[in-house]
């Protein structure tokens, strides 16, 4: 019993400082979309510069998901975690210092380098912090705190009056995470899971871990939804101001669609959470991803201020809360020896898309398309997406996976 109550309350403790980590990693993931109207003027930037100033620290995120991914099979969750923290802290503080484009394109990519070295570790870590039924609602809890942060850098956008104020935006963002350091030092648990797993246990290769008969099919499926779904969320995390305020919203109007997105993103990463672990896992995908479509065919026509918050809220809903759906699938997928190099490298292939999504919406915006346009040209990307998931829960996995026949037979 004593060891239950120990057990229930490590695993509390995880999820706890993995959704804060999280928040401050939404907060840093959107203070470039925040920020933009006012570093646009300071800059002189136009939108293709925009959308490299946007994608920087995204592409960063690639090397920092398949290193901290692989390093974290090898020496452990933790130690993998807190240094990404730091840096990705450092970094956020350095954009504040940023006196040109080019220093600012350097250290945005570096601050992603910090993130994605952390987002892989906060997904295996809340993964394993919890019995196997509970894992897709403890994923989903602990990645609502990524948007929980977004809504956070948008409150804080609307109380900076001058547009040289921009800056407060990332020392808020860069300090918090460093100053939260020491309480994960302290109190932060290592996976049990992780420890026992790989007690007197070889490292399995990379390509294996990978592409091993029974998980390659499985692994390019995951790395498609994961792909072509980032492409749009990124897209509007990072441009959904701009693209409100080409219709004619003011910056007040616009942050209140970008909170609309962000409160959606909340309450969807829980729901979808929830149902990965209560109901058919294709059953699932399929309202994950007709809920994308209705929500940005709406987002893409709707004629007023409140009615565009309430297609943001749906986009946010879905499009935030199926990633964190598949967050959750592909640590459910992996066995735990694996985990971390698996989910990490998913978490890489989806930070290409992220890369890829705002400089797609820059290249249509700069070729004259408007935003209704360039919302529309996510939709075909999502039915890219919505057929490759099917395909991953629509027949039996590898045998090494701790739960994925239960999701798949559900």
């Amino acid at each position: 019993m004593e060891q239950s109550v120990s057990s229930k309350t490590k695993a509390t403790l995880t999820l706890v400082l993995c959704f804060a980590i999280a928040v401050f990693e939404g907060f840093d993931l959107q203070s470039m979309g925040v920020a933009a109207p006012r570093m646009r003027a300071e800059f002189g930037l136009d939108n293709t510069q925009m959308a490299w100033a946007f994608s920087a620290a995204i592409l960063g995120t690639l090397p920092g998901a398949l290193l901290g991914g692989r390093f974290a099979d090898k020496i452990g969750r933790k130690a993998v975690l807190l240094t990404s923290i730091l840096i990705f802290g450092v970094m956020s503080v350095l954009t504040a210092y940023a006196s040109d484009y080019t220093l600012l394109l350097i250290i945005r990519f570096l601050t992603g380098l910090g993130m994605g070295g952390a987002l892989p570790m906060m997904i295996t870590m809340a993964s394993e912090a919890v019995s196997e039924k509970h894992k897709g609602i403890a994923v989903s809890i602990m990645y609502s705190g990524i948007p929980f942060g977004g809504m956070l850098t948008s409150f804080v956008a609307m109380g900076l009056a001058g547009d040289a104020q921009w800056r407060h935006i990332f020392y808020i963002g860069g300090f918090a995470p460093i100053l939260l350091i020491p309480l994960l030092m302290k109190y932060l648990p290592e996976s049990k899971d992780y420890l026992t797993a790989t007690k007197n246990k070889t490292s399995t290769p990379f390509f294996e871990v990978l592409f091993a008969k029974e998980r390659r099919f499985s692994t390019i499926q995951i790395w498609i939804s994961f792909f072509f779904t980032l492409v749009v969320l990124y897209f509007l995390l990072n441009w959904l101001p701009l693209l409100m305020g080409a219709q004619g919203l003011g910056k007040t109007e616009a942050n209140y669609v970008q909170i609309g997105y962000n409160i959606g993103g909340i309450f969807g990463s829980i729901l979808m959470g929830t149902l990965l672990d209560k109901i058919r896992m294709s059953t699932v995908i399929k309202f994950i991803y007709i809920g994308i479509l209705l929500s940005l065919c709406c987002l893409a026509i709707s004629p007023t201020v409140a009615l565009l918050v309430l297609s943001a809220v749906g986009c946010g809903l879905f499009i935030v809360g199926g990633q964190s759906a598949l967050y959750g699938l592909a640590a459910m997928f992996y066995p735990t020896e694996m985990r971390g190099t698996g989910v990490g490298a998913a978490v890489a292939v989806g930070r290409i898309g992220s890369f890829a999504g705002p400089l797609f919406a820059g290249m249509l915006l700069s070729l004259g398309s408007s935003s209704a346009m360039v919302i529309g040209a996510s939709i075909p990307l999502i039915l890219f997406a919505a057929v490759a998931a099917l395909m991953l829960v629509r027949k039996p996995r590898a045998e090494q996976s701790d739960a994925v026949l239960n999701i798949t037979t559900r």
